[in-house]
């Protein structure tokens, strides 16, 4: 009988102790809250409250609010629930006659949200010419659950691989300005609900208005690299070659209205064209690239009407056509001296050429005829450097610069660089007064179109320093000096058309 006893005892402390915990009947407190969204902080409404141990259960009201009234003191577990929400957990301990305050963030569940649908570029539609400078950009997107979106649009300029982004854009357009003429674009737009990774569109590009009469060409340095820019008379500037490559010595045709310029190609050095916009890049020379002893100071140039070229590679002349065949040796030094510059008279018939040995120096200026043939010199038995070299329409005088304090070194400075202008019926060689400032070099001069004027790079003869692009009059040879107008800042081997 008393084992019996003690084993119902037994029971009944088990029972007790798997029962559900009970609440204190010391009293009662209050606890109040509110459920806003974890991201906007925005109110949640009829979000479910409930507590355990279990008591009542609630629902916010409408800024988000809930309240338990008179609920027994002890410790409690609040959830609060909303569907498309992840339920949230918070405890509390309720004491006699207090208020607690409980402050729910709910995230926005992922768990079913789709993802934005891909959006669709309307306008300018792909591969569109012709566009403004100032341009609209307009897309469609839409989501399945219909999620607030915004949008990311990337622009991308395909001549300098220039990369801009628009961020937090919450409206399906996009207003560009000051695109630049000539020049293709690259855009794409990415889609975003703030849940799933955004949804990209496909790429699409298009292509600004013409470049307005670009008169003149010139390369500037970017970073390390020679790179080709185009301009009117305003002083409207287009970047034609992309930075990443060193591309220089632009000379353009008007028969065709096509650029041919020098560019590297891994070790060596070679000719190419492209449109006046910088499109079309083509390569021209192949087997025997365009060399010499500087290739900073070593020129090419057109046929009158863009069917051929003539190059220098070293102590030979070249001549080859556009399509890059028919290549042919013109002429050969007689004494190896390299050939680093040459221009070609308007009707074809003569060539006049700068010779100097290894370094650059033992100048000779002399005109040939299309068969190799020497006409006549123009300049001989100088020391110093001698750079630039253009022919007038009517083959009479040839511009050129000569560095008179005849200094000769092994890095090629220059140290008082001049104009001078050589004339075929006095077979005399003029400076061109156009009061250079002392510890300036003037370089590479070439003609105006109308012969006018010339236009030419200067730049402090400490050889670092900017260089720019200035144009003189022609009429100042002899006693009376001329004014100089800078054009371009930055800028050398300048070509005027």
């Amino acid at each position: 009988m008393e084992k019996l006893k003690i084993g119902i005892l037994i029971c009944l402390v088990i029972v007790t102790s798997c029962s559900e915990e009970k609440i204190s009947d010391g009293g009662t407190g209050t606890v109040k809250g509110r459920v806003v969204d974890a991201v906007t902080f925005a109110p949640i409404e009829n979000a479910r409250i409930s507590s355990n141990p279990s008591t009542s259960t609630y629902f916010t009201d409408k800024d988000g609010y809930f309240t338990f009234d008179k609920i027994a003191i002890g410790k409690y577990t609040f959830e609060a629930r909303k569907d498309k929400y992840i339920a949230k957990f918070e405890a509390a301990t309720v004491e006699l006659n207090k208020t607690n305050q409980i402050i729910f963030e709910l995230k926005v569940s992922t768990a079913d949200n789709r993802p934005p649908d891909i959006p669709v570029l309307t306008s300018p539609t792909d591969l569109s010419k012709n566009q403004a400078i100032n341009l609209k950009l307009t897309w469609t997107a839409t989501d399945v659950d219909k999620d607030s979106l915004t949008y990311v649009v990337t622009v991308k300029n395909g001549t300098t691989d220039e990369i801009k982004t628009y961020k937090d854009l919450t409206t399906r357009s996009l207003e560009l300005k000051d695109l630049k003429y000539s020049t293709k674009y690259y855009w794409q737009v990415a889609s975003s609900d703030a849940i799933n990774t955004p949804t990209n569109s496909l790429t699409s590009s298009f292509t600004t208005l013409p470049f307005p009469n670009p008169r003149f060409l010139y390369i500037k340095k970017v970073n390390t690299n020679n790179v080709i820019f185009t301009a009117d008379e305003a002083g409207n500037e287009l970047q034609l070659t992309s930075s990443s490559v060193n591309s220089y010595r632009p000379r353009k045709n008007l028969q065709t209205n096509k650029i041919a310029y020098i560019s590297s190609d891994g070790s060596q050095n070679q000719i190419y064209t492209m449109e006046l916009d910088g499109s079309g890049v083509k390569k021209i020379t192949n087997t025997v690239p365009i060399a010499g002893f500087n290739m900073e100071n070593i020129n090419f140039c057109w046929s009158t009407n863009g069917s051929q070229i003539i190059y220098p590679n070293f102590d030979k002349l070249y001549r080859i056509n556009i399509d890059g065949g028919g290549l042919i040796e013109m002429f050969k030094t007689p004494n190896g001296k390299f050939i680093s510059e040459c221009d070609w008279s308007q009707d074809g018939k003569e060539i006049v050429l700068k010779v100097n040995d290894i370094s650059g120096y033992n100048v000779e200026i002399y005109v040939i005829k299309w068969n190799g043939q020497v006409l006549y010199s123009v300049l001989s038995g100088i020391t110093g450097a001698v750079s630039g070299l253009n022919m007038s329409f009517n083959m009479q005088k040839i511009v050129y610069t000569r560095d008179v304090s005849g200094n000769e070194n092994s890095i090629y400075r220059r140290f008082d660089s001049r104009i001078f202008i050589y004339d075929k019926a006095t077979n005399t060689s003029t400076e061109l007064n156009s009061s250079k400032a002392n510890g300036y070099n003037d370089l590479d001069v070439k003609f105006s179109p109308n012969e006018a004027e010339v236009i030419f790079t200067n730049t402090s003869n400490d050889g670092i320093s900017i260089k720019n692009i200035l144009k003189t009059s022609t009429s100042s040879s002899g006693n009376t000096s001329n004014s100089r107008t800078t054009l371009f800042t930055g800028g050398s081997m300048p070509e005027w058309k």
